[in-house]
């Protein structure tokens, strides 16, 4: 449990924001039912009801907005933090305040108060800067000043505790601001009409600016309107009230992208999934060939691909290839590739002329500097000899019957796209009844666990020998799943593709 509190800060802050609404809620409850609290506590039970309410309130939208990502959206999450813990705060103020016994307590919260004020406009800057994007020589002079103006006003309020320079607690227990409390103010001031200046020249859409300016205005007419009394219960409330105006205009015009980016994607799956033949293909001419892929991207569209088809009726080609790069731009080269080497594995001799061809093609205005790994062969069914190039991809493991695997420790040229006049070279191999071929790309391999150790041929060459006598199908899955306990609580961070072979 501890470990997945650690790994999730967002768990951690949901946790928070609930704990501090159930401690305004039960406080608040207390103060009713006890009459003596009750009694002294009648000019600031309804601020005790908006700090009860707004407290509830900031946990809901804290757990509203845990599992949004995206630009300025961490930040967004530890400004709710802080007005959350701004409500819990000024509740106990006024919790403590009027009892002269209790003015360490009295003190203590009147400072803290003053802190979370500084940083929640502190991370209010934060949130709009990352997601509003600020430019220009005021964007560049707040980046380094305000952080300095934070420092300075913190030690301005923490002065405090060591004589009564902006505020002080009375001998009745009450909160009294100095003549020179001012100060206090300097930073929100500064800050605010920096950022408001920085959100009005911003160039994104008038609704996110008017989402921004809510946290600036509306807390600022509530404190002319109550005289600027400070803790004001209302005061927190306005600014919850704009945390929410900010959410609903903001993410909700990003929810409306991510589901226009999110059904593109899915079209894009869509048309890459049925551009790769089936993962269980049949050749009714040749019943003693079996091949069986398997392929899992990392993201929506992947940069792997596999194929496998018949030149003619006694020579079947298959492949697999990674393409440097991963999403859309790899989905998108890996199309252009996939299509290439069929076609020219349809009109070319050999493996080393199709891939010297496609290689020629691919470097051809490649100004993106793609490039993709692949392996090919052409296997002969009459004499069950394979033919292979390999352009700078993994070796494949080799298992002749009844012996353990190996690699094929090969390479006949660069990755493909590299440089134009590469020549391609060729290998054979003669295959017999119970002989295996597994293909592979870096995602199998190059997984890693917690400790960042790879998972590595070694443990792949495991996993193969122990499943000797299972069908393609089976072992692919097998592997699939020991990468996936090798790398338990790792994201996976790369396609995972493979092509396996058997002679029967």
């Amino acid at each position: 449990m501890i470990e997945k509190l650690k790994k999730n800060t967002s768990l951690i802050g949901l946790i928070f924001t609930v704990a501090v609404a159930l401690l305004t809620v039960a406080l608040s409850s207390v103060a009713y039912i006890d009459q003596n609290i009750y009694a002294r506590m009648q000019a600031f039970l309804f601020d005790c009801g908006v700090d009860a309410i707004g407290a509830l309130v900031a946990a809901g939208l804290f757990y509203g907005c845990m599992k949004q990502r995206g630009d300025g959206t961490e930040e967004f999450r530890i400004l709710n933090l802080f007005v959350s813990a701004g409500f819990a705060v000024n509740f106990l103020l006024y919790f403590t305040m009027g009892v002269p016994e209790r003015n360490g307590l009295t003190f203590t919260f009147a400072l803290l108060s003053k802190l979370i004020d500084l940083m929640m406009i502190y991370y209010f800057y934060q949130y709009v800067r990352s997601t509003l994007v600020f430019e220009g020589k005021l964007a560049k002079w707040a980046e380094k000043g305000v952080p300095w103006l934070l420092t300075i006003e913190s030690l301005v309020i923490l002065a405090n505790i060591f004589w009564p320079l902006t505020f002080r607690i009375d001998a009745q227990g009450f909160y009294e601001a100095t003549d020179i409390s001012i100060i206090e103010d300097i930073y929100l001031i500064t800050v605010s009409l920096v950022t408001a200046i920085l959100i009005l020249r911003c160039k994104r859409p008038i609704n996110q600016k008017i989402a921004g300016l809510t946290f600036i205005f509306l807390p600022l007419v509530n404190y002319i309107m109550v005289g600027g009394t400070f803790g004001n219960a209302s005061q927190y409330g306005m600014i919850l009230v704009s945390l929410i105006i900010m959410y609903c205009i903001i993410f909700n015009d990003k929810s409306s992208k991510l589901a226009a980016t999110e059904t593109e994607l899915n079209m894009a799956t869509r048309i890459q999934i049925d551009a790769l033949p089936p993962v269980a293909p049949e050749f009714p001419d040749h019943p003693e060939v079996n091949l069986r892929a398997s392929m899992h991207t990392a993201k929506e569209v992947g940069g792997d691909f596999f194929d496998y088809f018949t030149i003619d009726e006694n020579h079947i080609c298959f492949l697999i290839a990674d393409v440097s790069g991963k999403g859309t731009p790899a989905a998108l080269f890996m199309m252009t590739s996939k299509t290439m080497i069929k076609d020219y594995a349809l009109t070319q001799g050999s493996t080393s002329e199709i891939f010297t061809a496609v290689n020629a093609r691919l470097c051809e205005n490649n100004e993106a500097g793609m490039f993709a790994t692949s392996w090919i062969g052409i296997l002969d069914t009459r004499t069950m000899t394979l033919q292979y190039t390999n352009a700078g991809h993994n070796y494949p493991m080799i298992q002749h019957k009844g012996q353990p695997c190996e690699e094929i420790k090969v390479n006949h040229g660069l990755f493909l796209g590299g440089i134009e006049f590469t020549m391609y070279r060729q290998g054979e191999i003669q295959l017999e009844p119970g002989d295996r071929l597994l293909l592979f790309t870096d995602g199998v391999v190059e997984a890693h666990d917690r400790a960042k150790n790879l998972y590595g041929n070694e443990r792949l060459q495991q996993v193969l020998d122990s499943a000797r006598d299972c069908p393609g199908e089976e072992v692919l899955d097998r592997i699939f799943e020991d990468v996936n306990l090798f790398a338990t609580g790792v994201p996976q961070f790369d396609d995972i593709t493979m092509v396996i072979l058997t002679i029967k």
